[in-house]
Order: C-alpha cells, then structure tokens, then sequence
C-alpha cells in the first residue's frame, strides 16, 4: 500500500521560506508523478507544482517562480522549496502520488496525511 508522510510545515512571517518534504513508500510506478496540493481555509484542494520523470515540472499560476518542486529517487522523498512566503500561502500543504504527466497533476493520486504552513 502506497503511504505518504509529510514534515516541514510551520508558522512563519510574510517573506519567509520553508521546504516541505513527503517520503513515500510501497510506490512502484516506474514513471512516478509527486504532487503537491495546496488547501486555503474554506477553498476547495488546489494543485500547485508536480514533477514526473520526464519533462519540466508543472507549477500552477499561482506559485510559478516562488515554489520549486523536487524528487530525489534515491530517499524517495519530493520536496518542495517555498520562498518569499505570503499570507495568501497559508493552507493545508498535501503530497499525492499517483501516475502520468506532471501537468495532469498525476491522475489517481494516494495521499499524505497534510501538513500546515501558517504565513502571518
């Protein structure tokens, strides 16, 4: 069974920065596709930046030039690098593994438990 863990979430102040990682395990695709989800308070889950073995990685609008995804096959660990933080970033922060092209936002995805980033 494929389970995600992810750590990294905090409180921090606007223009601050924070990494989220998400290990996963018993995920054996051979063309993986890591997700990150993003929730606002009362706003339906949103997806911001994925990555899958081929092309560049995917980023919404949103945080295009602020986040920066990345997978390391080896810890099989996706990260993800958020920089210049505003309020507007605040939300719960999910990863999802699931399969195809990162610009599909990786189709039937399995989930992580979520972790809070507070920016104030």
């Amino acid at each position: 069974d494929v389970q995600l863990v992810e750590s990294g979430g905090g409180s921090v102040q606007a223009g601050g920065s924070l990494t989220l990682a998400c290990v996963v395990s018993g995920y054996n695709y051979k063309r993986y596709c890591m997700a990150w989800f993003r929730q606002a308070p009362g706003q339906e889950r949103e997806g911001i930046a994925a990555i899958d073995n081929d092309g560049p990685a995917n980023y919404a609008d949103s945080v295009r030039g602020q986040f920066t995804i990345s997978h390391d096959a080896a810890k099989s660990t996706t990260y993800l690098q958020m920089t210049s933080l505003k309020p507007e970033d605040t939300g719960m922060y999910y990863c999802a593994a699931g399969w195809g092209p990162s610009d599909s936002w990786c189709y039937s995805p399995r989930w992580g438990q979520g972790t809070q980033v507070t920016v104030s």
